[in-house]
């Protein structure tokens, strides 16, 4: 079953169970997916492929929001929590990203195939880790662990 026909009856269900936060998380997808859809340079198809960057890039900014509420403390909160559970119920639909240990390896690898051996072509490695697992790591984290190993002396 594709995102679009779980989404689709995930949204009937919450409709007559009145789940409303669920119902109206599920339209903002929508709504962003036909947004992306009927933009003016949209080519390709509306395909699970879509919505798992529509989500993403919803979800990713729902957690920044959620961050922002929660710096507002008491006031923010009840936002934040609203916001944190869109956050979690997208959850299930982007993959899992990178941990740590595999950024990594990832970073090394590409240090490895670029030749890197300065912190100045930290911006190089980070395109390169970027784009080989794109959607599946944040910029921050490659960034600091890409930091970490080319301020390392090299070994030998």
């Amino acid at each position: 079953m594709s995102i679009e026909e779980t989404l689709r009856k995930q949204l009937t269900a919450a409709l007559k169970a009145k789940e409303m936060p669920k119902a109206n998380c599920i339209r903002m997808i929508s709504t962003r997916v036909m947004e992306r859809r009927t933009a003016k340079n949209f080519v390709g198809e509306v395909d699970d492929k879509l919505y798992v960057d529509v989500i993403s890039a919803y979800r990713k900014s729902m957690i920044k929001a959620v961050e922002q509420f929660k710096q507002a403390g008491e006031k923010g909160a009840v936002n934040a929590a609203e916001l944190q559970f869109e956050v979690d119920f997208l959850e299930q639909f982007v993959p899992k990203g990178l941990g740590d240990n595999e950024i990594r390896a990832a970073v090394k690898q590409a240090i490895s195939d670029l030749g890197a051996d300065s912190p100045k072509m930290i911006g190089r490695v980070m395109g390169e880790v970027m784009k080989a697992h794109k959607g599946l790591v944040e910029a921050g984290d490659v960034k600091r662990i890409a930091g970490e190993e080319l301020a390392r002396p090299a070994p030998g």
